[in-house]
C-alpha cells in the first residue's frame, strides 16, 4: 500500500527559512517568546535542564540558562528523559506529524516535566486568505493549495491527550498586525519564513494580475480610513505535563463523599418524569 503524500514539502520549509535568514522579521517569533516566558514565571518551579525546538534558534539563545535549542526535524535531536521543560516554538503548524513532534517532546521530558508548544491557529491570516481566494478564483475558476490549514483550539487541544500528556490546557491569543498594504505584509512573510511550502502546491510564480487583484480585494474588504490593512495572526498555546504518580488524577465516577448541593447551600429534590 503507498503511502499518503506528506501535506509540507519540509525541503522548501528549510530553503525558505535560509532565504529568509539574511534579514528575518522575527517580531512575532520574538513576542510569543516572550509571552511563554510570561507564562513560566506564573509556575511555582524553577526548571533547570530547557530545551526548545525552533527554527529561529537564535529567539532563544539567550533566554534560559543551560537551555538545549534543537531545529524541528521530523526526528527531533532530544535525549529520553533528559529535560524538565520542552517549548516548541511557533513551529508545530509545518509538522506532517504534530502528534508525532509531541510524543517526541513529551519521551524528552522527565516524570512530572512541562510542555509548552505554540503554533498559527484556524483565525490566522483570513484576511489574507480570503482575498487571495477571491483573486484566484476570478482570474483562473478556481482555487490552488495556496495557504496551509491551521486547526481550531479545540482540536489542537486534544493533540495533547493523544501524545499522552496529563493535564491538557489549549488557548489562544490574536495578535493584531496593521500594514501598508497586503503587499508589504507578504514581503514579511517572505522575510518570516512563513510562505507556501505545501506539498501540493503550484511550482510556478503566482501572476502578477492575481496578486495585484488579490491586493485590491484586501484593500477594499479589510482597509481602513488611513489606507491601512489588518493581518490576523492567531497564535494557540498548548501546555500539557508528563505523567508522574505525584499528579492529582479525577475521581472515579461515584466516589465523591460529598454532593454539591452540600457546598452550594441547596435543597437537592428529584426530578419528576411527569412533570416534563
Amino acid at each position: 500500500m503507498q503511502d499518503a503524500p506528506l501535506l509540507f514539502d519540509h525541503r522548501a520549509l528549510a530553503h525558505r527559512r535560509q532565504r529568509a535568514a539574511t534579514d528575518p522579521v522575527l517580531f512575532l517569533q520574538t513576542a510569543v517568546a516572550d509571552e511563554v516566558q510570561e507564562r513560566l514565571n506564573e509556575v511555582n518551579r524553577t526548571f533547570t535542564a530547557p530545551a526548545v525546538v525552533t527554527g529561529w534558534p537564535q529567539v532563544w539563545a539567550n533566554r534560559l540558562p543551560n537551555v538545549t535549542v534543537v531545529p524541528d526535524h521530523d526526528t527531533l535531536d532530544l535525549d529520553i528523559g533528559a529535560h524538565d521543560i520542552v517549548i516548541h516554538h511557533l513551529s508545530l503548524h509545518w509538522a506532517n506529524d504534530p502528534v508525532g513532534q509531541l510524543v517526541q517532546a513529551r519521551r524528552a521530558l522527565r516524570p512530572d516535566g512541562l510542555l509548552i508548544a505554540t503554533l498559527f491557529g484556524g483565525q490566522t491570516l483570513h484576511e489574507l486568505r480570503s482575498a487571495l481566494a477571491e483573486a484566484e478564483s476570478r482570474i483562473h475558476g478556481g482555487l490552488s493549495p495556496r495557504i496551509a490549514p491551521m486547526g481550531e483550539i479545540r482540536d489542537l487541544g486534544g493533540l495533547l491527550q493523544r501524545a499522552g500528556l496529563t493535564l491538557p490546557v489549549a488557548d489562544g491569543a490574536k495578535f493584531d498586525v496593521s500594514y501598508a498594504s497586503a503587499t508589504h505584509l507578504m514581503h514579511d512573510l517572505r522575510a518570516m519564513g512563513e510562505t507556501n511550502v505545501m506539498s501540493g502546491r503550484l511550482r510556478n510564480l503566482t501572476r502578477r494580475d492575481v496578486l495585484r487583484l488579490a491586493a485590491k480585494i484586501y484593500h477594499d474588504s479589510f482597509g481602513d480610513t488611513d489606507g491601512r490593512v489588518p493581518a490576523t495572526f492567531e497564535v494557540v498555546t498548548l501546555t500539557g505535563w508528563a505523567p508522574d504518580e505525584s499528579q492529582q488524577k479525577p475521581l472515579r465516577p461515584g466516589s465523591a463523599k460529598h454532593r454539591l448541593a452540600d457546598f452550594l447551600g441547596a435543597n437537592e429534590s428529584k426530578l419528576d418524569p411527569s412533570q416534563d
